[in-house]
């Protein structure tokens, strides 16, 4: 499933397009992952997770879903600029949560992680990489997707909103050793949601 064959190319410009991940990315990933974590999400955060975050156990952890993912159903795609990396998603089967029954139209995939670094944001990356998870999981059988976004964020969710999806009521809380973490679930249905590789929202 994460092969270069299964992926559509990115339409927009030559510059521009969405890629499985390779084991040399993974570096670019894990500091993608803590530009935008500390630009973006840092009062939401707990301190310790960003000021003691350690560069070489992330890349080894994003290498290892590259090359080692869990199932076939896991996988890990960058947006490229100009031959830079610029963001990543990273997507798999999703857990159902205490007392869900499964969806009988079929399975549901998650979007564990999606991010496009802040200076290259407002270039359509976000929606690329979410227009290719939604082509690669549809193709692996999946007729819905979800994401658990953290309560409060307004900026993911009126990025996931533009593209379709919806609250679909669940919440969940993280204890993170300080200040618990609320996060609400969003999804589509994978027939409603666009496919637009060359959007513009992120």
């Amino acid at each position: 499933m994460n092969s270069e064959s299964s992926l559509p190319r990115a339409t927009g410009t030559a510059d521009v397009s969405v890629r499985p991940a390779r084991p040399d990315d993974a570096a670019d990933i894990a500091r993608i992952q803590l530009v935008t974590w500390r630009t973006a999400y840092r009062a939401a955060l707990p301190a310790a997770v960003l000021d003691e975050w350690d560069a070489d156990a992330a890349t080894a952890s994003w290498r290892s879903a590259i090359t080692s993912p869990p199932t076939p159903g896991h996988g890990v795609v960058v947006a490229v600029e100009r031959h830079t990396v610029v963001g990543f998603a990273a997507f798999g089967p999703a857990e159902l949560g205490p007392d869900e029954e499964a969806d009988p139209a079929g399975p549901t995939a998650e979007v564990g992680t999606l991010l496009v670094e802040p200076r290259w944001g407002r270039r359509g990356h976000g929606s690329r990489l979410l227009a290719a998870v939604s082509d690669l999981v549809r193709t692996g059988g999946a007729a819905r997707m979800q994401v658990w976004l953290l309560d409060g964020d307004r900026v993911s969710a009126g990025f996931y909103e533009s593209a379709g999806w919806a609250p679909d009521g669940w919440a969940r809380t993280l204890d993170t050793g300080a200040d618990p973490l609320r996060e609400l679930r969003w999804h589509a249905l994978l027939d409603d949601a666009p496919t637009d590789h060359a959007g513009t929202t992120a």
